[in-house]
């Protein structure tokens, strides 16, 4: 047995323990999407390279059963991993691709075993290919950091030091094979050694991927309202400030709308607590789905709402305001049992206001006049119209 062979017949065990580390390491309830692709994807490595160990004895038939079997597995290893990617990058393409590589792999292996050299290239092209697949994600320009994690500039490079040395090893043996009449000794080692390293790299980068994940989500819900899944006051106040600066220094408008849920005192008395929640998150859902592209929207207050919109026309409140009308109208009666409606306030950005707090300000005195009005409807700051 040559150092090669030593290092290959290695892997198997080296796989099932990174594979038993990741488990325990992240636990396996209550694991987030990203973890579990990650946990499947090191399993389905270890169990394909455990089939592919040639220690196994040769059992003809039944041993080109087993690499086919393992290969396939190998492939779906690696597509799980890819899953895990796309859960933690920006949306990925060729989903149905990287989810049809394992079994084109085996159907192709299987069809060419008796040609073992064309079986072997064909096998060591497509799981290229992944790889290939795999370091183009991480490749990728990321989104922010609230979303994609906290270490992410770290475990790409350890994903790309672990994917792109076995991606050169396996297209450097699928050539000198094709162009050989028989296997070449001179790509076991350089496969070994790169199959060696990503098994190394690929714990630490899965394990840095997860905490990412983790500390971005905590992140997210140190600033996100339990109830309503909107921005609490606090976050929305400071995310506000970038939007401010950005008005000002375009020249552009910039506009905030109040808005507040119709007696829900009065719901409260009659059905109790109950009934206020849900009606607050139906409200938060239907500002959601209705907010434009761009906008800042957040709970400001118990049972207040903010959004600011931006680049926004004297007609985007009275927009806003009739889809809202038009989404809780519909809502409404289905999931509480009642209509719901709800007054708001808004006013625009002007040249001496310092911060959300004077834009605030007056809003909420629009909003108090349209409750004085009768409650149900829209009011503009004074000196706008409405």
């Amino acid at each position: 047995m040559n150092f090669a062979d030593a290092l290959l017949q290695l892997l198997p065990l080296q796989a099932l323990a990174a594979a038993l580390v990741l488990t325990t390491l992240i636990g396996w309830r209550g694991v987030p999407a990203g973890g579990r692709w990650a946990q499947l994807g090191m399993l389905l490595l270890a169990l394909g390279l455990v089939l592919q160990s040639p220690s196994w004895p040769d059992l003809g038939g039944l041993a080109a059963l087993r690499r086919t079997l393992g290969l396939a597995v190998l492939s779906a290893g690696l597509s799980a991993l890819w899953a895990a990617l796309a859960d933690w990058l920006p949306p990925q393409p060729g989903r149905r691709v990287m989810a049809a590589a394992p079994l084109a792999l085996a159907l192709g292996h299987g069809l060419l075993w008796a040609d073992r050299l064309a079986a072997q290239v064909l096998a060591d092209l497509v799981l290229a290919g992944q790889l290939a697949w795999l370091v183009a994600a991480q490749l990728r320009p990321g989104r922010s950091s609230v979303l994609q994690g906290l270490n992410s500039r770290r475990w790409r490079l350890l994903g790309l030091s672990a994917m792109l040395p076995l991606l050169l090893a396996l297209l450097l043996r699928a050539v000198l094979n094709g162009l050989s009449d028989g296997p070449s000794a001179l790509t076991e080692l350089p496969l070994a050694l790169s199959a060696q390293l990503a098994l190394l790299l690929a714990l630490p980068m899965l394990l840095l991927a997860w905490r990412g994940q983790t500390e971005a989500e905590l992140a997210r819900l140190a600033q996100t309202d339990g109830l309503t899944g909107l921005m609490d006051r606090n976050a929305f106040t400071r995310r506000s400030v970038e939007l401010f600066s950005v008005a000002r220094r375009h020249g552009e408008s910039l506009t905030l709308v109040i808005l507040e849920p119709d007696q829900l005192a009065a719901l409260q008395a009659e059905q109790g607590e109950d009934i206020v929640d849900r009606a607050l998150a139906l409200f938060a859902s239907c500002l959601q789905n209705q907010m434009r592209l761009g906008d800042l929207v957040g709970r400001t207050g118990a049972e207040r709402f903010g959004v600011l919109m931006m680049r926004c026309q004297l007609e985007g409140p009275q927009a806003l305001d009739a889809r809202m009308r038009a989404a809780l109208a519909e809502r409404a009666p289905a999931e509480l049992g009642q209509a719901l409606s709800f007054s708001a306030g808004w006013a625009k950005l002007r040249p001496g206001d310092r911060g959300l707090d004077d834009l605030q300000r007056r809003a909420e005195t629009a909003l108090y006049e349209a409750h004085q009005a009768g409650r149900g409807r829209l009011m503009a700051e004074p000196g706008l119209s409405d």
